[in-house]
């Protein structure tokens, strides 16, 4: 979203949260509530995910690991519409399940039917992000950080600061027994809520896809195209300069050009300039992470592209040329490229081929009352 007035410099520009019901149409008794969110083990990380230790790290080596009680609470609280003012937003709202976390408008919308800025980027694999900076301009440190903003944005879940989240889930008197089950005791405050929902975040990994089958010795889980795609993509693509490691993104921040208008001198957001004050930030955004790029259309940070082949066709040609542009996408060092539409196929073939599992789910049937 665009930079905006927040009172909670932590606020995630894409986490305004939740399209599934709420569970507040009628009363269930325990048994059933714990039916349809039982308490899971904490799941390994799928094939190829788990940061970049050898060998890979678990959810355990976290430094405050989530626990499946804390997970199982934070997944109501990720779905539940009744953490915004109007009890239309939830966390999944724009952060969909269906689209690897992601959402499938150009722009989020919060409560009210208001349109942000920017569209809502995916959470997989973030429980090892390499450097702490979260959303498109880095602005929260964590992931409790970030999931605690939207709460208190106007235009996404609409409260006027955190004392009121906090006053009304503990208005809801079922959720006392989880936050015990928890953190030892029935207290509600915006740090349990924000871990538990970042404690369910973090379980959301996604792997054993094509790509990372043919990397672990099975070489015919790519087709003939996707591994054209994929020499291009770690060769003179040089796409592997920003999209590296198990979730292919350097976590840093780039000007690609996007948003940037030739006639006024001006972008349409000045992005990480917004968080840093540096004119070399100056339209730059952070780096996505590739898995499931496939399901994340419209593509760039205000969802301007609305295929992957325009995308490799952008990078292709070195972006749009404009005074704080990236030096490596500079249309110096991509002139060469200008991809032909085999390529482009092939590229977008590679792609695709990092579809993965394990992120998967859907809602709660009932809620906590």
């Amino acid at each position: 979203m665009k930079p905006l007035r927040l009172k909670y410099i932590g606020l995630a520009a894409g986490l305004f949260c939740g399209t599934l019901l709420s569970g507040a149409a009628h009363a269930v008794d325990s048994a059933e509530l714990e039916a349809a969110n039982p308490i899971v083990p904490v799941p390994a990380p799928p094939l190829g995910i788990g940061g970049e230790k050898n060998p890979p790290a678990t959810l355990a080596d976290l430094p405050d690991p989530p626990t499946p009680e804390r997970v199982r609470l934070g997944r109501w609280l990720f779905f539940d519409k009744r953490l915004s003012a109007d009890n239309t937003i939830a966390c999944a709202t724009c952060h969909r399940p269906e689209n690897a976390f992601s959402e499938p408008s150009p722009v989020s919308t919060g409560i009210g039917g208001q349109k942000g800025g920017r569209k809502a980027p995916s959470f997989t694999n973030l429980a090892w992000a390499s450097l702490p900076h979260f959303f498109w301009d880095g602005r929260a440190a964590s992931l409790d950080e970030q999931a605690g903003g939207p709460m208190i944005n106007p235009i996404e879940m609409g409260h006027e600061d955190h004392d009121v989240v906090v006053a009304k889930v503990s208005k809801i008197k079922g959720y006392a027994k989880y936050f015990k089950e928890s953190f030892g005791d029935e207290e509600i405050n915006i740090q349990r809520i924000t871990k538990a929902i970042a404690d369910y975040e973090r379980t959301r990994m996604s792997g054993n896809s094509a790509w990372d089958r043919y990397v672990a010795g099975d070489k015919s889980a790519l087709s003939d195209d996707a591994k054209k795609g994929r020499t291009l993509f770690f060769g003179n693509g040089f796409c592997n300069n920003c999209h590296k490691g198990p979730n292919l993104t350097d976590s840093d921040f780039h000007n690609l050009g996007v948003g940037w208008d030739e006639k006024t001198q001006t972008f349409s957001d000045i992005g990480r300039f917004a968080v840093t004050k540096k004119d070399k930030d100056t339209g730059a955004f952070k780096t996505p992470g590739l898995r499931d790029v496939s399901k994340h259309a419209p593509y760039m940070h205000d969802g301007s592209m609305k295929t992957l082949e325009e995308v490799v066709r952008f990078y292709s040609k070195g972006g749009t040329p404009n005074p704080h542009l990236d030096r490596k996408i500079d249309r110096r060092f991509a002139e060469q490229l200008d991809f032909s539409d085999a390529q482009v196929n092939q590229m977008v073939k590679f792609l695709e081929s990092l579809d993965g599992e394990g992120y998967q789910d859907t809602a709660p049937t009932s809620f906590p009352q």
